[in-house]
């Protein structure tokens, strides 16, 4: 994450800090159910598979830290994550996984619908740290799986005294670009190729638990300030 982005999320926390009515910060983490992939064949006049290939979701996982803000109903959430995204295409011989491990951080805003219940929605700065397939030539091949640092998230979240459940989608922002590829085709069945679409989505699941939250250590407060 660029500068200038840290520094405009850290003055953020720091102006709200100041006016929030209770604020909390733990850690979270679960499953992530990963889906998108199309990679499509070239025949070379006839001799190798030309076929179009859908990946077939795969069941990963993420963890990571947040940090809440709110006021009155409304709330303010950045968090820190780091997921591992997997998703795997059933070639002519063999499967191959195409993995994703990236950093998100998300600045969410949300709003209490009911009790316990919160809705909330917002972009994510996402970093990719590896994008691989299994089987490319050279095996070291780095694929391109984004074109644009930016995802959108939704979803809803229940807290139960420190501990909260989660469960959003996470959708990338960027547009499709192909990308040619080479493939073993000994191994699987397929040699040269275009990855349409490297994408990946995502629905997470989380539990998190609250290191700190004001609202329960409410002798903390002083003239509506935490610190």
């Amino acid at each position: 994450m660029n500068k200038s982005l840290s520094f405009l999320i850290t003055a953020l926390l720091f102006a709200t800090s100041l006016t929030a009515q209770d604020f909390s910060f733990g850690i979270k983490g679960g499953p992530s159910y990963s889906s998108g992939g199309t990679i499509t064949g070239i025949s070379s006049n006839g001799l190798y598979f030309d076929g179009v290939v859908e990946a077939e979701s795969e069941i990963t996982f993420h963890a990571g830290a947040f940090f809440e803000v709110r006021f009155g109903k409304f709330l303010l959430r950045p968090e820190f994550i780091y997921s591992t995204m997997e998703t795997e295409f059933p070639f002519p011989t063999a499967p191959s996984i195409y993995a994703v491990d990236k950093i998100n951080v998300p600045l969410l805003i949300g709003y209490n619908v009911w009790g316990p219940i919160d809705i909330y929605a917002g972009p994510a700065y996402q970093n990719i740290l590896d994008a691989s397939l299994e089987g490319t030539e050279p095996p070291d091949l780095e694929i391109v799986a984004q074109n644009t640092p930016l995802s959108g998230q939704i979803g809803i979240k229940g807290s139960f005294g420190r501990f909260e459940l989660d469960l959003r989608y996470d959708r990338s922002l960027s547009s499709e670009e192909n990308q040619g590829i080479d493939i073993v085709n000994a191994d699987y069945g397929i040699n040269r190729a275009t990855f349409n679409d490297t994408r990946l989505n995502q629905i997470m699941l989380s539990i998190g638990f609250k290191i700190f939250d004001s609202s329960a250590n409410p002798g903390r407060r002083k003239g509506g300030c935490y610190f």
